[in-house]
């Protein structure tokens, strides 16, 4: 992945200021975070990507009203799934493994289902539409495929029970 990289959103996918704010506060509550809205004109800090993709440093997540809520969940899941050694000195790049970005996926997509106007379904149209790469050619077919390997590690880390429902923990 090139960090330099900027990538705009399309147009056509969900923005964060288009959800209920008290809905995106109240997962960052039950996960614990700070989330820091910064104005329009300044450039998202601890930002992977740039541009209007959400960023991520410490305990903060940084968005922007035109940041696309699954940018937000992602960046949010990241936070959620990695452990405490890395969580203490976390500056944009999460790092982590493949195994690890595939429970962030999963587990933001089952997220999405918590704020209206996004959800589920929605979460994995604005995947394949920002460019997220399955081999099973869209996130959809990854998520009823392959995405059982996410399932089981979100399982395994007590992220997620056997019936997909987020546990509101953070990996130890």
């Amino acid at each position: 992945m090139n960090t330099a990289a900027v990538r705009a959103a399309p147009a056509d996918v969900v923005l964060l200021a288009e959800l209920d704010a008290a809905q995106i506060d109240a997962l960052l509550v039950a996960y614990g975070p700070r989330l820091q809205r910064v104005p329009a004109d300044v450039e998202i800090p601890g930002s992977y990507w740039r541009d209007t993709e959400a960023g991520l440093i410490g305990n903060t997540v940084y968005v922007r009203a035109d940041t696309p809520a699954h940018s937000f969940l992602h960046e949010l899941c990241h936070y959620v799934c990695m452990d405490d050694a890395r969580r203490a000195v976390l500056a944009t790049d999460a790092g982590g493994t493949d195994e690890e970005e595939c429970g962030v996926c999963y587990l933001q997509v089952l997220l999405a289902d918590r704020l209206s106007g996004f959800g589920a379904q929605r979460c994995l149209r604005d995947m394949d539409a920002w460019g997220y790469s399955f081999r099973e050619g869209s996130a959809r077919a990854w998520f009823d495929g392959d995405g059982v390997q996410a399932r089981e590690w979100l399982v395994t880390r007590g992220l997620i029970d056997r019936h997909a429902t987020p546990t509101l923990r953070l990996r130890g």
